[in-house]
């Protein structure tokens, strides 16, 4: 390999070395290499926005347009794709449309955000996503404005129009790899391969590695700790684990899926899933971010593993040409710690198909609805025969070191009628489950609290109560 990078920028063919530091961000990429300074650091965690910046992806049929944060992303990571960013529109003394809508409505206020907002609209508009009010809510939720200055933002968003036409998709043919990328800087090593096949290898060889999935975690380990990474390997490249497969009784869902490609499938096996997909960060780290990279890094807060355990999913994970599968909540072991081999990555999660007249419930609550960390988590799924509680599986996250399930409220519900009596005392034994800690986003006795009315709720929303105000929807979920 030790080819170099190859990815258009403003449809011209761009490389950058073999040596490049592998973990050089696309933001300083950007402003300290390529002087292109529109893009701003903002918080440089993927969280307000300022940098977002868009990739154009070949896919199977279209090219894919993708709001993604600069700050995060690796520049190994453009390899085989098309950036844009804001200095690309408004070319030849000509403003784009997208920003000339935002000057129409008054959309600037101090500018900081700005370019942020254009590509993010940008993207909506190369996509043809729908431009009502809701759609661009969800499109723009990962971009903030600290002037408050939706209003005008979202009325430019609907004004911009279609796309002027363009094609990217015969120069972006013309620089797909035909093998995978292999980097070296200063002892330090990045390897993409291009199947999964080839990523086994690479592990075996490289049993230490850091393996690189969305990056919207790693990415921060870069920004945030300042941490030398020595190895990476990302799957990103990898074709064959990029598929969400139907199984007949259960869907498939490989290592390099990101949660935008996850949503429709997951959607389609129970609403709920897309209900809090929806609030699964902005935008732009879904556009990055993968549903088996969210389970590997075992954090005891990702919203996806609780849901996913209530679901009865079960991970696969492979060493070589050997597999295995394991229920995912046998997974997570300790805080920090999970049932992962040296060499050994997570290939898939298969998650069953949702029976017909089971109840299933998933709860996030957080400080913010859009864009924020959980405090707890919920997954419930619960079977209801002829008025009796035949099985249960219900799991949290923020209430423990690890994604957890609760076998003593589980137990408490198991062969019990289904009422609100049997609610009762399996709420109550949330405390045998849990002894949940207190930090910057709840307090322990609120934890505890919330998850035992989650439950609560859960019953009640089975049994037909009227819904909540909308304050309390949106506090819960």
């Amino acid at each position: 390999m030790g080819r170099p990078i190859r990815f258009l920028l403003d449809g011209e063919v761009r490389e950058l070395p073999a040596d490049t530091d592998p973990t050089l961000t696309v933001l300083n990429l950007l402003r300290y290499h390529l002087r292109r300074t529109g893009t701003k650091e903002g918080c440089a965690e993927g969280d307000c926005g300022a940098c977002t910046v868009v990739l154009g992806e070949l896919t199977e049929d279209r090219v894919r347009f993708r709001a993604v944060n600069a700050c995060i992303l690796f520049a190994p990571m453009l390899d085989g794709r098309a950036l844009f960013t804001v200095e690309s529109l408004g070319r030849e003394g000509a403003l784009h449309p997208v920003q000339q809508a935002l000057v129409d409505h008054h959309g600037s206020q101090c500018g900081f955000c700005t370019p942020g907002f254009v590509m993010s609209l940008y993207a909506v508009q190369r996509e043809g996503a729908p431009t009502d009010t809701a759609s661009l809510k969800d499109a723009l939720a990962g971009n903030l404005c600290r002037c408050t200055g939706y209003g005008p933002i979202l009325a430019a968003g609907q004004a911009m129009g279609e796309a002027p036409a363009t094609d990217i998709a015969t120069a972006l043919e013309a620089i797909q790899p035909t093998e995978g990328l292999a980097l070296e800087y200063k002892g330090r090593r990045y390897f993409a391969p291009r199947s999964a096949d080839e990523l086994a290898a690479v592990l075996a060889a490289h049993p230490e590695a850091t393996i690189l999935a969305g990056g919207t975690d790693v990415g921060l380990w870069v920004t945030k700790q300042q941490r030398v990474l020595p190895t990476l390997v990302s799957l990103n490249d990898a074709a064959d684990l990029k598929g969400v497969e139907d199984l007949g009784d259960a869907i498939r869902i490989g290592a390099a899926v990101r949660y935008v490609d996850a949503q429709p499938a997951l959607t389609a096996l129970h609403p709920a899933f897309g209900d809090l997909m929806r609030r699964l960060g902005g935008l732009q780290v879904r556009n990055l971010g993968t549903v088996c990279g969210n389970i590997a890094n075992g954090s005891p807060i990702g919203d996806m593993p609780p849901a996913l355990i209530a679901a009865g999913a079960t991970l696969v994970l492979r060493q070589g040409d050997a597999r295995r599968e394991l229920p995912l909540e046998a997974f997570f072991l300790a805080y920090g710690k999970q049932d992962r081999r040296p060499g050994e990555f997570v290939e898939a999660v298969i998650v069953p198909k949702i029976g017909r007249g089971r109840i299933f419930k998933i709860a996030k609550l957080s400080k913010r609805f859009d864009q924020d960390i959980s405090a707890v988590c919920l997954g419930l799924s619960v079977g209801v025969e002829a008025g009796q509680v035949t099985d249960a599986r219900i799991a949290f996250g923020g209430m423990a070191a690890t994604p957890k399930r609760a076998a003593a409220c589980e137990a408490a519900l198991v062969g019990r009628p289904w009422t609100r009596e049997t609610v009762e005392a399996a709420a109550a034994a949330l405390a045998e489950d849990f002894t949940p800690i207190s930090d910057m986003r709840a307090s322990a006795g609120y934890r505890l609290d919330a998850a035992q009315n989650m439950v609560r709720r859960a019953f009640l929303e089975s049994a037909g109560a009227s819904r909540v105000p909308d304050a309390e929807a949106v506090a819960y979920g």
